[in-house]
């Protein structure tokens, strides 16, 4: 009889073997965690050898029976480890976001994420090893990209790292825990759509639970549920947000909504060459006219995220045509005091300006010098139809005590900032890092 004819049997027996292992790591994360019972039913197990590990496309598990068994021969708390990490790609949505990365370092970027988490997490079933100093390293090394270990920002941390192969390669074994061959790169169809919306709803209704049910068994999982709020965070319409502080003004323009042809032709036919009615050169039209931004330049952030800010709004601004001919514009810098201003009076000074942007500043936030600014601004009729201002910051700082007379934002992005420190009569809008980084050609 021949080796395949014997062997056939033999690999079956494995498959099976492997299946009773993922079943009973699936029963202990449960036990562990209650509150990922929506998330731990819903891949199906599936044993075709698309893998020589395990991979998890969103919608099916696909492992290899032997390789399951070698590691829970190590430890089992290996195969519970790798079944969490394959669960929080899916609730992180990292699975439907690889398509115009560079794969290997958005795969990468990824299992370093979810690994940060599962090491902040407290449960036998993870295993009770000590962190290995490589990670350590790099945990530190990161953490100053944001307030959380987000895939996006250590995405965007790795790129402009520039590691060699042989480092990328270094990192990959170290955080390595499953194969990400199976997941989306080409144009998304309506299944999957679907699949990844059905785990967008399973990353909420996860977080709701944590919040509610399962308070008290959630103090254990506390970096679950942070990153779970980062990342179903909702995000502002930034285009739409900006047209809040408009005003109403004349322009000259023609008006072809205000003119009646109808007169026009008749004039035309009663008199010849002479008209009743002309077109208006004027029409009222909503548009920024006095607007003040600042950002926040003190440790908390970042100068290549300020500039990515700053010529994103700019762009949108420009772009939409949501400036009058003659603006009155003041850009501020500010941490503790004003650090730099600048009033641009034409929309093109801004790329002249931005070109040539530095951040001033790196100490202690302190919002209040800005709007004490502003006053003296408005008291000397140079900003006479100023409706908002926006400010570019983390959240955290000293904020004035009473409302100004005008609106006022306070834009952060997301997993970056703490908007529940704005004070009630300040407008909270949080935004997508990766919107604003594509919007000023930043490449993946």
């Amino acid at each position: 009889m021949s080796y395949e004819a014997h062997s056939a049997p033999a690999q079956d027996r494995w498959q099976v073997l492997g299946e009773r292992i993922l079943k009973a790591a699936r029963s202990e994360l449960y036990l562990s965690f209650p509150f990922l019972d929506m998330a731990v039913g819903v891949p199906r197990l599936r044993s075709e050898r698309k893998t020589q590990w395990l991979a998890c496309d969103g919608e099916s598990l696909f492992y290899d029976g032997g390789y399951l068994a070698m590691q829970y021969e190590k430890d089992r708390a290996l195969v519970c480890r790798a079944y969490f990490h394959m669960l929080l790609h899916c609730m992180l949505q990292h699975v439907f976001q690889k398509k115009g990365r560079d794969a290997q370092l958005w795969d990468l970027a990824c299992d370093i994420a979810v690994e940060a988490l599962l090491d902040d997490l407290q449960a036998p079933c993870l295993g009770r090893e000590p962190v290995h100093a490589l990670r350590s390293l790099w945990y530190d090394r990161l953490g100053t990209q944001g307030r959380v270990l987000t895939a996006q920002g250590v995405y965007r941390a790795l790129r402009r790292a520039r590691l060699s192969e042989q480092e990328l390669a270094v990192l990959a074994r170290e955080f390595f825990a499953d194969d990400h061959a199976l997941w989306l790169q080409e144009e998304t169809n309506a299944d999957s759509r679907q699949q990844e919306q059905r785990w967008k709803q399973i990353s909420e209704q996860t977080q709701t639970g944590m919040q509610t049910v399962y308070t008290e068994q959630a103090q254990a999982g506390q970096a679950l549920l942070e990153r779970l709020q980062i990342e179903n965070e909702q995000t502002a319409d930034y285009r739409a947000f900006l047209r809040r502080f408009a005003v109403m003004g004349e322009e000259h323009k023609t008006d072809p909504d205000a003119f009646d042809y109808g007169y026009y032709a008749y004039g035309l036919r009663l008199y010849q060459k002479l008209p009743l009615i002309e077109h208006l050169e004027t029409r009222e039209t909503q548009k920024i006219k006095d607007f003040v931004i600042a950002v926040d330049t003190s440790m908390s952030t970042s100068g290549e995220q300020v500039r990515a800010f700053l010529r994103y709004t700019c762009a949108i601004l420009k772009n939409t045509e949501s400036f009058f001919s003659r603006v009155n514009l003041y850009l501020l810098q500010c941490d503790d005091c004003v650090r730099d201003e600048r009033c641009i009076t034409e929309p093109g000074q801004l790329e002249e300006y931005l070109r040539d942007f530095e951040l001033i500043g790196k100490s202690a936030t302190d919002f209040r010098p800005v709007f004490e600014r502003v006053e003296q601004l408005r008291a000397q009729k140079k900003l006479r139809r100023m409706k908002g201002l926006l400010y570019f910051t983390d959240g955290l700082g000293v904020y004035p005590v009473r409302r100004p007379p005008y609106a006022a934002a306070f834009v952060m992005l997301a997993g970056q900032g703490y908007p529940q420190k704005v004070p009630p009569w300040g407008i909270r809008a949080v935004l997508n890092e990766d919107e604003i980084m594509q919007g000023v050609g930043y490449e993946y």
